[in-house]
């Protein structure tokens, strides 16, 4: 095994990271916007919204995330041509990270729907009485105790997605281990170049998860 050609190639595996923490962090902030209005939306008296809501749920984590990734990638440009009449490009970047929101939202959604469920009932009850419509009750009392019970476990699956994200490979978008692995093998090294990214993986996923234990704890006590 020869890892000598890794130093070298550090500046181009920097970029792939870069690409990677970027579509990480745009899908989960995209995600959990989503997530909180179908969380919403699913916890709603009114049985269209919560139907709906239900229905995209369970659709999107009923089907592999590669597969989501294709067909965003295959299906924006022509939803934009249909919409615009025109040809408009939209890119692997875009449609990546189109598909990593929409497919995390139906993650979210049920972690942020079980944050609100476990915020008791007389809280609704008492900001109603203060005269509070259900939208300020919602945004100044329930969201704010939800998120703070539900904060780990929103990391968590932010973990879970950074690993995700090198499925991005299946369009050709150049995110770490894609970078990784084209520059493996043009110096002939792939092997040790896998090996590399597999360790980067390791170490910032194990680290991330060992945070978020000791966040858990901390938010318990």
């Amino acid at each position: 095994m020869d890892f000598s050609g890794i130093i070298p190639a550090l500046p181009g595996l920097w970029n792939g990271m870069l690409m990677t923490l970027q579509l990480m962090v745009l899908g989960v902030i995209g995600g959990i916007a989503l997530g909180t209005v179908l969380a919403l939306m699913r916890l709603s008296s009114n049985k269209l919204l919560a139907n709906l809501a239900g229905a995209y749920v369970n659709y999107f984590r009923s089907i592999p995330l590669l597969l989501v990734i294709t067909w965003f990638y295959l299906a924006v440009p022509f939803v934009l041509r249909w919409i615009t009449g025109e040809d408009t490009p939209v890119g692997a970047f875009t449609s990546c990270l189109i598909a990593f929101m929409m497919f995390e939202a139906a993650y979210f959604c049920e972690i942020v729907r079980a944050g609100v469920q476990s915020i008791a009932k007389g809280q609704m009850g008492a900001a109603q009485a203060l005269g509070m419509t259900y939208g300020q009750t919602m945004r100044l009392i329930i969201l704010p105790q939800a998120f703070r019970k539900m904060t780990p476990l929103l990391l968590q699956q932010s973990i879970i997605l950074f690993q995700d994200t090198s499925l991005v490979y299946t369009v050709g978008l150049v995110d770490f281990l894609n970078s990784a692995r084209a520059s493996g093998d043009i110096i002939g090294q792939s092997n040790e170049f896998l090996i590399f990214a597999g360790a980067v993986y390791f170490a910032i996923s194990f680290s991330a998860s060992f945070l978020v234990k000791r966040l858990q704890k901390r938010l318990t006590v």
